[in-house]
């Protein structure tokens, strides 16, 4: 099935106009370390004027010593009214937010038999209740004539789509599978209004929250023996996909779940 907007005669936009967020406002949260500090950098090289946020305030004042367009924002999305902050900057400092990028996380126990209801509740109120509140925020924030559709992109886990025991952790892989669902439900209710939500899931990628799972051999080799591509990712093999999602580039694409996970799901 195709379009009726555009045909094979039409020029291709050029990639660097393509994949372009000059002019464009993104809020990325857990942006301290690991793969969050890496969006909110892809972002900004990209052109756009980036909210960063996390509790550890300094690290994101690090992060913004290296590009002017990072703001830091300190931020625990734990609390509604963290939240509501966030956006409330974005907005009073530029009248726009384009693009949320909902990273932030944490992880929980392993064992189920060792997680408590209330420890199990705690991960999905940061894993999936606040993605669901910044999200709204986003959406119901006034548009701008002539903006682009806004871009909501939820960072899921390939924990969210398979099992990975004995690593992993049930809070921690009902939320990633919640944030998929809310994702496809969200791209549902937005469609008509042109908001795109989708999800990324990563595999295994070196960062500071895996540095115990590849400092182990033994687990090291267990994530190479189980990647078709025989290895963990690199935080840089993520850029594209988040690009492409950010991005004008995927402006047809909403409700997916984009995996990259060097074929780990693939078996």
């Amino acid at each position: 099935m195709g379009g009726d907007t555009a045909g094979p005669w039409d020029a291709p936009r050029p990639a660097a106009e393509l994949f372009s967020l000059q002019g464009r406002t993104a809020l990325v949260t857990g942006a301290s370390a690991g793969l969050g500090a890496r969006f909110a950098t892809v972002l900004a090289q990209a052109g756009a004027t980036v909210f960063a946020a996390a509790r550890r305030i300094e690290k994101l004042k690090e992060l913004a010593d290296s590009d002017a367009r990072i703001h830091p924002v300190g931020c625990d999305v734990a609390l509604a009214a963290d939240r509501a902050r966030l956006a409330g900057t974005a907005l009073d400092a530029t009248g726009r937010i384009d693009i949320l990028v909902n990273n932030a996380a944490t992880s929980g126990e392993t064992r189920a038999e060792d997680e408590s209801p209330d420890a199990f509740a705690d991960v999905l109120g940061v894993n999936l209740t606040a993605p669901f509140h910044l999200a709204r925020l986003v959406a119901e924030a006034p548009a701008r004539d002539g903006a682009p559709p806004r871009s909501v992109i939820n960072v899921s886990s390939i924990l969210g789509l398979v099992t990975a025991a004995p690593l992993g952790g049930a809070s921690y892989a009902a939320s990633k599978a919640g944030l998929i669902g809310l994702t496809r439900e969200l791209a549902g209710q937005w469609g008509p209004s042109g908001t795109r939500v989708n999800a990324l899931a990563p595999g295994w990628f070196r960062t500071e929250m895996t540095a115990d799972l590849f400092g182990d051999e033994r687990s090291s080799r267990w994530v190479e023996r189980n990647t078709l591509l025989r290895r963990g990712g690199g935080v840089h093999e993520l850029d594209g996909a988040l690009l492409f999602l950010a991005s004008d580039a995927s402006s047809y694409c909403t409700g997916q779940v984009l995996t990259v996970d060097g074929g780990w799901t693939a078996r």
